[in-house]
């Protein structure tokens, strides 16, 4: 027995004295085969764009399910409600509107107040964390809506569902703010490329929409998550073009002036469809209505419009390509009618809370324009050698850049839904002119309006030159200091500081707003009270808030506060209206990053 245990003991010590010789050599092999964060990016990226892929089928599949149920038919919306009555027309979208409002009434009563579901919103000022229960009521009447006929696309819940689970499983895993954000964009960017089978313009749209930043190190694993999602849907839904445009060929520099008016119009159709979307919100709000009444409402005036123009049910996928395919299936006066009545049925449908998405109908309307447009020029013997198709497709690109004020992802998207190169020339052009248009006309975007009405400024462009590599300090951001409660005892606060190495803590209140800091050089005069110890709390002591940054600041804006602060981890609030703490910046960290930067510039110069 004593042999056995001095044996072991013997064994024990050679493999001490191996390690103590080798672990120099261990350590530099584990730091060969650790992961760096830019492959783990990426591998999260390639898993977000497989579930996003599987999440567009079973949106699909959920959809196609519902319209049977509901209409016993299946297919496009456009092609069912031509093979209706106009009873059937009238009631579709009235009754699906009610039961999704429901939906939304009694489910986000269920699942209780929680964080914000617009994913802008949670990058650009925010930690990027999604509700799912949130999310998951407003996919279920998004669902309802969509398989019953209202004017709305299904790529507005595909990018939510598809972010929300990316935003879900960092949260699960704890991960830090500023690869949440990051994550998000990867599932919208993701939702994007599912959804049209378009995975450069998902990329493109996360980068440039979603995140404002092409830096490698964010672009990468966009690129990443879009492409996965773009081949799962393939397997599903095949490699075919979404549209077909007639054959021909564009080489004639006398042509291109007719696409520079047809941006200025495109421009100006776009501004005042964004004018639309808030005169439909506006108009609701004023009524003081349930959402349930809201989307019945809305339902009601698009089944209603359905009566003589069945074509204003869905997104308007089929009616698109037959507009494309210039087949004379409609004459002028009725695609002018059809741009009208869909102006108003997507207006009110969104105004009313609708869940949704308005890239599709968009295109849609764009194809009007463009054909409009074309049809009137030949209708004036001139520019004969070109198709309507062609100022169809162009007019697509250039009303979808006036209304997202993004000519790049408009061209690229255009192009993969398409496949037509020969247009490439005119679409750039027009959709450039059509974005300085709409711009001036109405300078929101389709998505930075809703933030700005929330008193958050969203920074889409600089005058700086490389604005757009710049990092900004949701790139930096970590999860804020826990924060203590205004009405925490003295005491408990003390037992804090003991555990944490910041000398200051945030206060909050009962909705997470920062309402002051407490400094541990506060405490000292407490020291030596007795009893009366007891009755301080958080409240008598905090000084008031200091300044903040927001997510969103780039950090050349951020360095006044950086420099003038006393604080290790200076606070992130979600906006400077709402004051709601969202992270904290190293100060440390941050202000190294411009000391490296004036050293490596200092090197280049000399």
């Amino acid at each position: 027995m004593a042999f056995g245990r001095l044996t072991w003991e013997r064994l024990a010590a050679a493999g001490q004295a191996y390690l103590a010789r080798r672990w120099q050599r261990l350590l530099a092999l584990r730091q060969h085969l650790r992961l760096s964060e830019d492959a783990i990016h990426i591998a999260l990226a390639v898993a977000i764009g497989l579930v996003a892929g599987l999440t567009n089928f079973v949106f699909f599949g959920a959809t196609e399910l519902i319209k049977w149920l509901t209409l016993n038919r299946l297919g496009d919306l456009t092609e069912i409600a031509e093979g209706l009555g106009p009873w059937t027309r009238l009631a579709g979208p009235a009754l699906g509107g009610l039961v999704a409002g429901l939906a939304l009434h009694w489910g986000l009563r269920v699942v209780g107040t929680q964080g914000s579901t617009n994913l802008l919103e949670v990058v650009v000022a925010g930690d990027g964390r999604l509700p799912f229960r949130t999310t998951g009521i407003k996919s279920l009447s998004s669902l309802i809506s969509i398989a019953t006929g209202a004017s709305i696309g299904r790529e507005g819940s595909l990018i939510q569902l598809s972010a929300t689970f990316a935003s879900q499983g960092g949260q699960r895993l704890r991960w830090p703010p500023y690869r949440l954000r990051l994550m998000v964009a990867c599932g919208a960017a993701a939702g994007m490329a599912a959804a049209y089978n378009a995975p450069i313009a998902g990329a493109v749209f996360a980068a440039q929409i979603v995140l404002g930043n092409f830096a490698m190190n964010l672009f990468a694993p966009l690129v990443c998550a879009s492409v996965s999602a773009a081949v799962v849907s393939r397997s599903f839904f095949g490699i075919e073009p979404w549209y077909t445009v007639p054959d021909f060929n564009f080489t004639s520099l006398t042509q291109l002036p007719w696409f520079v008016v047809l941006g200025a119009a495109s421009g100006t159709l776009g501004a005042l469809f964004l004018k639309m979307l808030r005169w439909g919100e506006t108009l609701f709000d004023r009524t003081g209505w349930p959402i349930h009444i809201r989307l019945a409402a809305a339902g009601l005036v698009v089944g209603s419009l359905a009566i003589q123009v069945p074509e204003v049910w869905g997104n308007g996928y089929v009616v698109t390509s037959r507009i494309l395919g210039d087949e004379g299936i409609y004459s002028t006066l009725f695609v002018l009618a059809l741009l009208g009545a869909k102006l108003v049925a997507t207006a009110l449908t969104v105004g009313a809370g609708t869940v949704g998405g308005v890239f599709t109908p968009t295109l849609f309307l764009g194809a009007a324009m463009g054909s409009l447009f074309g049809h009137g020029l030949h209708a004036l013997g001139m520019a004969d050698a070109l198709p309507a198709g062609a100022f169809a497709l162009v007019g697509m690109g250039s009303v979808l850049a006036a209304t997202t004020r993004s000519p790049l992802l408009a061209m690229i998207i255009v192009f993969e839904i398409s496949l037509n190169y020969s247009l490439m020339p005119a679409l750039m052009l027009a959709c450039a002119v059509g974005t300085l248009v709409g711009r001036s006309l109405h300078p929101a975007s389709v998505y930075t309006e809703p933030l700005q009405r929330k008193g958050l400024f969203v920074e889409t462009e600089s005058a700086r030159l490389g604005a757009a590599i710049e990092r900004t300090v949701g790139d930096l951001m970590l999860a804020p200091v826990a924060p203590v409660r205004e009405t925490t005892p003295l005491q408990e606060i003390g037992k804090r500081f003991l555990t944490i190495p910041n000398n200051y803590l945030p206060v909050v209140d009962a909705r997470q707003r920062l309402v002051g800091v407490v400094s541990l050089h506060d405490l000292k005069g407490h020291l030596n009270a007795g009893e009366e110890l007891r009755a301080v709390i958080a409240l008598d002591i905090m000084r008031p808030p200091p300044p903040c940054l927001t997510p969103n600041q780039r950090l050349q804006d951020a360095l006044p506060v950086l420099l003038s602060s006393e604080m290790r981890n200076v606070p992130v609030v979600n906006n400077l209206f709402e004051f709601r703490l969202t992270g904290a910046l190293s100060r440390g960290e941050a202000l190294r990053l411009f000391t490296d930067a004036i050293a490596a510039r200092q090197a280049a110069r000399d």
